[in-house]
Protein backbone atom coordinates (compact mmCIF):
# COMPACT_ATOMS: atom_id res chain seq x y z
CA UNK A 1 0.00 0.00 0.00
CA UNK A 2 1.39 3.40 -0.99
CA UNK A 3 1.42 6.05 1.71
CA UNK A 4 1.23 9.71 0.97
CA UNK A 5 3.97 11.64 2.74
CA UNK A 6 2.06 14.16 4.84
CA UNK A 7 3.56 16.65 7.25
CA UNK A 8 1.55 15.91 10.35
CA UNK A 9 3.10 18.15 13.06
CA UNK A 10 4.29 21.57 11.98
CA UNK A 11 5.58 24.48 14.05
CA UNK A 12 5.68 28.14 13.02
CA UNK A 13 7.95 30.01 15.43
CA UNK A 14 9.70 33.35 15.74
CA UNK A 15 9.55 36.71 17.52
CA UNK A 16 6.63 39.09 17.63
CA UNK A 17 5.80 40.84 14.34
CA UNK A 18 7.34 38.03 12.24
CA UNK A 19 4.03 36.96 10.69
CA UNK A 20 3.45 33.71 12.62
CA UNK A 21 -0.32 34.11 12.83
CA UNK A 22 -0.48 35.23 9.18
CA UNK A 23 1.37 32.04 8.20
CA UNK A 24 -0.91 29.92 10.40
CA UNK A 25 -4.00 31.44 8.74
CA UNK A 26 -2.45 30.94 5.28
CA UNK A 27 -1.76 27.26 5.95
CA UNK A 28 -5.27 26.68 7.31
CA UNK A 29 -6.92 28.51 4.40
CA UNK A 30 -5.03 26.28 1.94
CA UNK A 31 -6.43 23.21 3.67
CA UNK A 32 -9.96 24.64 3.63
CA UNK A 33 -9.56 25.37 -0.07
CA UNK A 34 -8.66 21.67 -0.49
CA UNK A 35 -12.02 20.86 1.16
CA UNK A 36 -10.52 19.78 4.48
CA UNK A 37 -12.21 20.51 7.80
CA UNK A 38 -9.85 22.86 9.59
CA UNK A 39 -10.00 24.96 12.73
CA UNK A 40 -7.79 27.34 14.65
CA UNK A 41 -7.74 27.39 18.46
CA UNK A 42 -6.62 30.39 20.47
CA UNK A 43 -6.16 31.12 24.19
CA UNK A 44 -9.16 32.87 25.69
CA UNK A 45 -7.16 35.56 27.49
CA UNK A 46 -5.70 36.90 24.24
CA UNK A 47 -8.37 39.49 23.46
CA UNK A 48 -6.04 42.14 22.01
CA UNK A 49 -7.93 42.52 18.73
CA UNK A 50 -10.87 40.11 19.04
CA UNK A 51 -12.34 37.70 21.56
CA UNK A 52 -13.54 35.23 18.88
CA UNK A 53 -10.93 35.43 16.11
CA UNK A 54 -7.22 35.12 15.65
CA UNK A 55 -6.08 38.49 14.38
CA UNK A 56 -2.69 39.50 13.06
CA UNK A 57 -1.00 42.75 14.01
CA UNK A 58 -1.85 44.08 10.55
CA UNK A 59 -5.56 43.17 10.81
CA UNK A 60 -5.93 39.80 9.03
CA UNK A 61 -8.73 37.87 10.79
CA UNK A 62 -9.89 34.26 10.99
CA UNK A 63 -12.62 32.67 13.12
CA UNK A 64 -11.28 30.65 16.02
CA UNK A 65 -12.30 28.20 18.69
CA UNK A 66 -11.54 30.02 21.94
CA UNK A 67 -10.24 27.87 24.81
CA UNK A 68 -8.60 28.56 28.15
CA UNK A 69 -4.81 28.07 28.11
CA UNK A 70 -4.95 25.28 30.70
CA UNK A 71 -5.75 21.56 30.98
CA UNK A 72 -9.47 22.22 30.47
CA UNK A 73 -8.66 24.09 27.25
CA UNK A 74 -6.46 21.25 26.02
CA UNK A 75 -9.30 18.82 26.69
CA UNK A 76 -11.61 21.12 24.73
CA UNK A 77 -9.17 21.10 21.78
CA UNK A 78 -9.39 17.27 21.75
CA UNK A 79 -13.18 17.12 22.08
CA UNK A 80 -13.90 19.95 19.61
CA UNK A 81 -11.52 18.44 17.05
CA UNK A 82 -13.42 15.14 17.28
CA UNK A 83 -16.89 16.73 17.35
CA UNK A 84 -16.16 19.01 14.38
CA UNK A 85 -14.41 16.15 12.56
CA UNK A 86 -11.36 18.34 11.93
CA UNK A 87 -8.68 17.08 9.53
CA UNK A 88 -6.48 20.06 10.40
CA UNK A 89 -6.00 21.34 13.96
CA UNK A 90 -4.16 24.65 14.36
CA UNK A 91 -3.23 26.27 17.68
CA UNK A 92 -2.06 29.88 17.92
CA UNK A 93 0.08 31.30 20.76
CA UNK A 94 1.25 27.81 21.77
CA UNK A 95 3.74 29.27 24.26
CA UNK A 96 0.87 30.12 26.63
CA UNK A 97 -0.36 26.53 26.98
CA UNK A 98 0.96 24.03 29.55
CA UNK A 99 3.34 21.28 28.40
CA UNK A 100 0.50 18.75 28.25
CA UNK A 101 -0.59 20.39 24.97
CA UNK A 102 2.39 18.66 23.35
CA UNK A 103 1.11 15.16 24.11
CA UNK A 104 -2.37 16.10 22.87
CA UNK A 105 -1.04 17.48 19.60
CA UNK A 106 1.19 14.43 19.08
CA UNK A 107 -1.82 12.15 19.63
CA UNK A 108 -3.87 14.18 17.13
CA UNK A 109 -1.03 13.93 14.58
CA UNK A 110 -0.65 10.20 15.22
CA UNK A 111 -4.39 9.86 14.56
CA UNK A 112 -3.84 11.26 11.06
CA UNK A 113 -4.69 14.91 11.59
CA UNK A 114 -2.44 17.68 10.35
CA UNK A 115 -1.47 19.72 13.41
CA UNK A 116 -0.01 23.20 13.01
CA UNK A 117 1.06 25.26 16.02
CA UNK A 118 2.51 28.75 16.14
CA UNK A 119 4.23 30.59 18.92
CA UNK A 120 6.98 32.79 20.20
CA UNK A 121 10.45 31.30 20.31
CA UNK A 122 11.80 33.42 23.20
CA UNK A 123 10.35 35.45 26.03
CA UNK A 124 11.35 39.08 26.65
CA UNK A 125 14.31 37.85 28.72
CA UNK A 126 15.70 35.99 25.72
CA UNK A 127 14.85 32.58 27.22
CA UNK A 128 13.01 29.85 25.26
CA UNK A 129 9.36 29.25 25.99
CA UNK A 130 9.32 25.61 27.20
CA UNK A 131 6.23 24.56 25.24
CA UNK A 132 7.50 26.06 21.98
CA UNK A 133 10.93 24.52 22.57
CA UNK A 134 9.40 21.06 23.02
CA UNK A 135 7.37 21.39 19.82
CA UNK A 136 10.46 22.54 17.90
CA UNK A 137 12.31 19.39 18.97
CA UNK A 138 9.61 16.89 17.87
CA UNK A 139 8.04 18.58 14.84
CA UNK A 140 7.98 17.02 11.38
CA UNK A 141 8.47 20.51 9.92
CA UNK A 142 9.63 23.79 11.43
CA UNK A 143 9.09 27.20 9.85
CA UNK A 144 11.17 29.84 11.61
CA UNK A 145 10.18 33.38 10.73
CA UNK A 146 12.07 36.55 11.51
CA UNK A 147 10.87 40.12 11.77
CA UNK A 148 12.66 43.34 10.88
CA UNK A 149 14.74 44.85 13.68
CA UNK A 150 13.32 48.28 14.48
CA UNK A 151 16.80 49.59 15.37
CA UNK A 152 19.04 48.50 12.46
CA UNK A 153 16.68 46.91 9.92
CA UNK A 154 18.38 43.51 10.19
CA UNK A 155 16.84 40.07 10.78
CA UNK A 156 15.06 40.16 14.15
CA UNK A 157 14.84 36.89 16.08
CA UNK A 158 14.06 38.37 19.50
CA UNK A 159 11.26 40.31 21.14
CA UNK A 160 12.13 43.36 23.27
CA UNK A 161 9.56 44.36 25.90
CA UNK A 162 9.65 48.06 26.71
CA UNK A 163 8.32 50.03 29.65
CA UNK A 164 8.54 53.79 29.22
CA UNK A 165 10.84 53.29 26.23
CA UNK A 166 13.36 51.21 28.20
CA UNK A 167 13.84 47.43 28.42
CA UNK A 168 11.47 45.87 30.96
CA UNK A 169 13.20 44.75 34.17
CA UNK A 170 14.12 41.07 34.41
CA UNK A 171 11.71 40.52 37.32
CA UNK A 172 8.71 41.58 35.20
CA UNK A 173 6.06 38.90 34.60
CA UNK A 174 6.81 36.58 31.69
CA UNK A 175 3.33 36.95 30.17
CA UNK A 176 2.07 40.43 29.42
CA UNK A 177 -0.33 40.61 26.49
CA UNK A 178 0.30 43.53 24.19
CA UNK A 179 1.32 44.79 20.78
CA UNK A 180 3.45 47.61 19.41
CA UNK A 181 2.85 49.67 22.55
CA UNK A 182 4.93 47.16 24.58
CA UNK A 183 7.05 45.11 22.19
CA UNK A 184 9.60 45.55 19.42
CA UNK A 185 11.35 43.01 17.22
CA UNK A 186 15.12 43.16 17.60
CA UNK A 187 18.15 41.41 16.14
CA UNK A 188 20.72 39.72 18.40
CA UNK A 189 22.95 42.82 18.37
CA UNK A 190 20.25 45.42 19.07
CA UNK A 191 18.37 43.33 21.65
CA UNK A 192 19.05 44.59 25.19
CA UNK A 193 18.82 41.85 27.85
CA UNK A 194 16.81 43.04 30.85
CA UNK A 195 18.71 43.88 34.01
Amino acid sequence: MDRVNVVSLEVVAGPMFAGKTSELIRLVEREVYAKKHAGIFKPSFDTRYSAKEVVTHNGLRYSAFVVPADKAGISKIRSTSAKANLNVVAVDEIQFFPMSIVKTCVTLADDGKRVIVSGLNLNFRGEPFPTTLEFLSIADKVVFLTAVCVICGGEASRTQRLIGGKPAPKDSPIVVIGGKELYEPRCRTCYQPPA
